[in-house]
């Protein structure tokens, strides 16, 4: 459903019809790791034993319901507002880095829709006139409004797509900037992309390089969506507010990594455009079975060169997310009560108590069914 609708995350309900949780694409990534016994589960776990069983449980081929794997991914706690709630509250919540709110119909725990991060910029870009507030740091330069944190995790290009999901997993993140030998942006990887790995055929895309893997996706928008561009995720710090709002919105991204001017090496030369990578077509026998595996250079024969967001990058050296710009609005605004940081530790410290919740949420359920 994630991938049919096109959404990040699915609301989970009980067998009464209360909203009990989400289910996103850090959860699957979690339960792909787990499934691969790549993850162990967390070290501070005192009651593993429930992770593990859950493990052997998905191994062995039977049926997960998801309501077993809500809380894997490490994710913000379930938040929930009334329709009638104005949107200062909505935004202090999300510029506090929660990445979705669920509305809730008045008087009751009746989710009736979901705002996210992204949807409430959305908002605020198509209507920046109705608020002078927004309208006034728009023009602004990242660098007058001191954007981009420094504290920035990446991956460097030839390590594995594996390590890259292992990273995403253990630091609560959702997506890597992939960088090459000197530091360039080269591309990215985020939790998003693991629906390119969810068949079995396209496994051994974990073992190839990030690089290999960005040209897996730029070679998939190419065939499935007809897009012959490779969306551009990074801007300077000469950019304006206005400049970056809009390219966050084009790409229905998180973030926007900061870079400078290119180092040399092994980047290529600067190129007005970005070409579809070229690839064989697999035939429609091969392509049923996974478009995506088949056909492809070995990880090896790829070089930074042929990756084209290579081409107009530059070194890394910060990040802007969406909690940066929704904290800044909403002080803009006079609001105060915003920590952009505690959404990331409460998502750091929620998945071992929630699997422990979510396993035995499951086993009530199985019992109360049985008995």
């Amino acid at each position: 459903m994630l991938v049919d609708f096109g959404i990040s995350s699915l609301p989970i309900k009980s067998e009464n019809g209360a909203v009990i949780g989400t289910f996103d694409y850090s959860d699957l990534t979690a339960f792909l790791l787990m499934v691969l016994g790549v993850w162990k589960g967390d070290p501070s776990d005192t009651d593993g034993h429930t992770f593990q069983d859950l493990a052997t449980k998905s191994r062995s081929g039977g049926d997960i319901p998801v309501k077993l794997v809500k809380d894997l991914g490490k994710k913000d706690p379930f938040i929930t507002v009334s329709e009638v709630e104005g949107l200062s509250k909505v935004v202090e919540i999300l510029g506090s880095g929660v990445h979705r709110v669920a509305v809730v119909k008045e008087g009751t725990d009746s989710v009736i829709g979901m705002i996210s991060q992204l949807k409430i910029l959305e908002f605020f870009w198509s209507n920046a006139k109705a608020f002078s507030q927004i309208e006034q740091v728009l023009p602004l330069s990242l660098r007058e409004l001191n954007f981009g944190s420094a504290q920035v995790i990446s991956i460097n290009g030839d390590q594995r797509v594996l390590e890259a999901l292992e990273m995403m997993n253990s630091e609560g993140i959702s997506s890597l900037a992939v960088v090459d030998s000197n530091h360039n942006v080269v591309g990215n990887i985020s939790t998003t992309d693991v629906k390119h790995l969810t068949r079995a055929s396209s496994l051994p895309l974990l073992k190839s390089s990030c690089l290999h893997f960005l040209s897996v996706i730029l070679t998939d928008r190419g065939l499935n969506d007809g897009k012959d561009s490779y969306p551009v995720f990074y801007v300077s710090p000469h950019s304006t507010l206005a400049h970056t709002v809009a390219k966050i919105i084009a790409t229905k991204a998180h973030r926007m990594w900061l870079v400078d001017a290119p180092s040399e090496g092994n980047s290529a030369p600067s190129t007005p455009t970005i070409p579809v990578a070229t690839t064989a077509i697999p035939p429609p026998s091969m392509a049923a079975a996974s478009p995506l595996a088949a056909n492809f250079p070995a990880a090896a024969s790829l070089s930074i060169a042929s990756v084209p967001g290579a081409r107009l990058s530059g070194r890394l050296i910060g990040v802007v997310s969406l909690t940066d710009i929704l904290n800044l609005i909403g002080r803009s605004s006079g609001l105060t009560n915003l920590d952009p940081g505690e959404a990331r530790r409460q998502r750091r410290r929620s998945s071992s108590s929630s699997v422990r919740a979510s396993i035995d949420l499951g086993r009530s359920s199985f019992d109360s069914r049985r008995s």
